[in-house]
């Protein structure tokens, strides 16, 4: 998938400047939010793939190993090697459809999603430590700030 094209500045539309850019600060709080992540899934002996194909499970349910490659934007072979590792640690089924013995379809097992609540709970102690410096409704405001200029895409 190509990089999305970010405009030339002759084509952006001529706004007042905000005084002040956040592009370093949101790059620094990013760094600190993987840096507390991934230790937060080490203890809980999962990685940030692990955690993304295994809550794309329990969020979108049973899915073919072909819809998870696309849904998880991964190479198909790079998908199989991530679920042999959640099949062996037993987080994950892989069963045979059956409409058509040739796919499998994966599942999210109990175990799985236990290991996923503790990890996000695990997360979530981290993020707090990381926004420790801003209010409840700060967190709201920055959480609502976000979600809107990642909904307006580039």
């Amino acid at each position: 998938m190509p990089a999305p094209r970010i405009p030339l500045i002759t084509e952006l539309p001529i706004i007042e400047q905000p005084l002040h850019r956040s592009g370093a600060l949101l790059d620094l709080l990013t760094r600190r939010l993987r840096v507390a992540g991934e230790s937060a899934l080490n203890a809980a002996n999962l990685r940030p793939r692990h955690l993304l194909v295994l809550t794309v499970l329990r969020d979108l349910g049973e899915s073919s190993q072909a819809d998870l490659a696309t849904t998880l934007q991964l190479d198909r072979t790079n998908l199989v090697g991530l679920l042999n590792e959640l099949e062996t640690d037993g987080l994950i089924e892989r069963r045979r459809s059956p409409e058509d013995r040739r796919r499998h379809t994966v599942v999210l097992t109990q175990d799985g999603r236990e290991r996923l609540a503790a990890a996000e709970f695990t997360l979530a102690a981290a993020e707090d430590v990381v926004f420790a410096a801003l209010t409840h409704k700060q967190r709201e405001t920055l959480y609502e700030l976000l979600l809107k200029a990642t909904a307006a895409g580039c």
